[in-house]
């Protein structure tokens, strides 16, 4: 789910646990427990059911005092320091949850709204300046401007935030905006390539992968002037990225269409910067996809200090639901 420094933070059902990882070891204690409607206990209770509900936690951020919030079907939860079972504080009213949940420096945090939206309603982003106990809307989208928010992002070193929507022509963008919200500028829009969910901020660049299922997926490396670079093609649509150390990595998802055929799960790293390579790969098991979801492999939000490449594989032959934990020479 997260990363706090050298903490792993994982869910297993709508119960959190921690590990401080040492390589590839790990003794994981729990912390704490939410407490879904009655139907939700009995669904995350077997793995094909939990699948097809979207059960458990989809979102988690670490907050330096101690707090952790997170995103469970139709909630935004909080568990406070020192306690042991998380609390609603704000209604998904829209889609079932965010796909992420950012923090800032000053510990703001933010979400964008994920729903299917046919009529291209306003989409909203919301806010907390108070640890995820209080939410308002900080932005909207106008109508028929985008279709949902696929992330949003913290840029530590440009200190301001990356938002990611789609999902056709224009509604696909990636723009910059301040902290406050007072500038909102669109760097990249009107491209299949640019309708991306995985965007990963280094010193010197930023990278992203797209997500579509119309065109071969790319890697892209953007500098801090804006120059834009084609760096790998991978072998389906990409949602998730993170960054180890120095090294780089991006996930893909079996969603077959005309142009992706790939029907293994990808992981692709570069060590560099500029190669990227595929690393792991993962056959989709035999469940149909949508109900049962597409095979992926998620990476946990946050910064490490580990040297470790922690993942969960979902909808995979022999490893659905599995976290793995690999050291990176």
């Amino acid at each position: 789910m997260a990363w706090s420094e050298d903490v792993l933070y994982a869910s297993r059902g709508y119960s959190l646990f921690r590990a401080k990882i040492r390589g590839t070891n790990s003794l994981w204690e729990h912390i704490g427990d939410f407490n879904p409607t009655w139907w939700r206990n009995l669904t995350s209770r077997s793995s094909l059911a939990a699948r097809a509900c979207r059960d458990g936690f989809h979102a988690l951020v670490v907050l330096p005092s101690g707090e952790l919030v997170g995103a469970v079907p139709k909630a935004i939860v909080k568990l406070n320091a020192g306690a042991n079972e998380f609390v609603r504080t704000h209604p998904v009213l829209r889609g079932t949850r965010p796909l992420h949940i950012t923090v800032t420096a000053e510990q703001h945090l933010f979400w964008g709204e994920y729903f299917d939206n046919p009529a291209r309603d306003e989409v909203h982003i919301y806010a907390s300046t108070d640890r995820g106990t209080h939410w308002d809307v900080a932005y909207t989208f106008p109508k028929h401007s985008v279709r949902h928010v696929h992330n949003v992002v913290y840029d530590r070193w440009g200190d301001c935030l990356w938002i990611l929507t789609g999902d056709d022509g224009s509604e696909c963008r990636i723009l910059r905006a301040d902290r406050d919200f007072k500038s909102v500028e669109t760097v990249l829009s009107g491209s299949q390539q640019v309708r991306c969910a995985a965007l990963i901020p280094s010193e010197n660049a930023l990278y992203f992968a797209s997500d579509t299922p119309f065109q071969v997926n790319h890697v892209y490396r953007m500098d801090r002037r804006g120059n834009v670079t084609q760096l790998a093609a991978i072998g389906g649509s990409s949602i998730c990225g993170c960054r180890v150390g120095g090294s780089i990595f991006f996930s893909t998802m079996v969603e077959p269409s005309r142009v992706n055929h790939d029907l293994c799960v990808r992981v692709y790293g570069s060590c560099d910067g500029e190669e990227f390579v595929p690393v792991l790969s993962w056959e989709k098991d035999r469940w149909p996809m949508g109900l049962w979801q597409y095979g992926n492999a998620f990476f946990p939000d946050g910064e490490s200090r580990a040297t470790t490449l922690a993942l969960t594989t979902v909808a995979v032959k022999g490893a659905d639901t599995v976290t793995h934990l690999y050291r990176i020479s």
